[in-house]
């Protein structure tokens, strides 16, 4: 594995819990952390990434961890909400490659953020299994395009990151528990494990991990 003492990771959408997460057990290890989200970078707007990219300069590792859900019957759907949900997940990704993919120093890596819904589609989470979809399939185009630099994507399943309802969570997450394989649903920390294993294995690349608990199968 390569160490994270003194490699600088930019982690966009960083602001949730998985997000802040991975940002101290990174510290932790040693790494020089940049964390943007909004306001600071509006992925719908490529200047602003150009602009973050030239103020970044050279870096090791890049984590899109941003998300903005189109949630509800396909019916009743917003165009636009439509739009900002691929700005996010894949979109705004390609345009991160594309304005930070020359500032790589060797043995670097991407990760983008995939999600169970992909592999385990329901009722009113159409554009949310599309994008993260999307996002998985990404990642395995832009490791052949961009190589050797490594590109990686990670499908969290049913994660208590702080973002679920506090008023249903717990009969929520208790069925989610019962169904899932791992009889468990996971934590920020599970996943910040996941993500610093993408980030610093050296023959990982191309590959999507499902930390899911096993969700998608059951």
């Amino acid at each position: 594995m390569t160490t994270l003492n003194g490699k600088t990771l930019l982690i966009v959408g960083g602001k949730s819990g998985i997000g802040r997460q991975l940002a101290g057990d990174a510290e932790s290890q040693g790494a020089q952390v940049i964390t943007v989200g909004r306001p600071e970078l509006d992925l719908t707007d490529e200047s602003t990434i150009r602009a973050l990219a030239e103020r970044v300069g050279d870096l090791d590792y890049l984590v899109s961890l941003a998300a903005d859900p189109a949630n509800g019957p396909v019916t009743e759907l917003d165009r636009d909400a439509v739009h900002r949900a691929f700005d996010a997940k894949v979109i705004g990704p390609i345009l991160l490659a594309k304005h930070f993919a020359s500032r790589f120093r060797p043995g670097g890596a991407i990760l983008l953020f995939s999600g169970v819904a992909a592999w385990r589609p329901a009722p009113g989470r159409s554009v949310m299994a599309a994008t993260n979809a999307a996002a998985a399939t990404l990642a395995q185009a832009l490791a052949v395009e961009l190589a050797p630099l490594r590109v990686n994507a990670l499908s969290p399943g049913i994660v208590d990151s702080g973002a679920w309802d506090e008023a249903s969570k717990d009969t929520f997450f208790a069925t989610v528990a019962q169904r899932n394989p791992a009889r468990r649903v996971g934590t920020a920390a599970d996943i910040s494990a996941a993500a610093l294993l993408a980030l610093t294995n050296p023959f990982l690349t191309g590959t999507t991990l499902h930390v899911d608990g096993g969700g998608r199968l059951a």
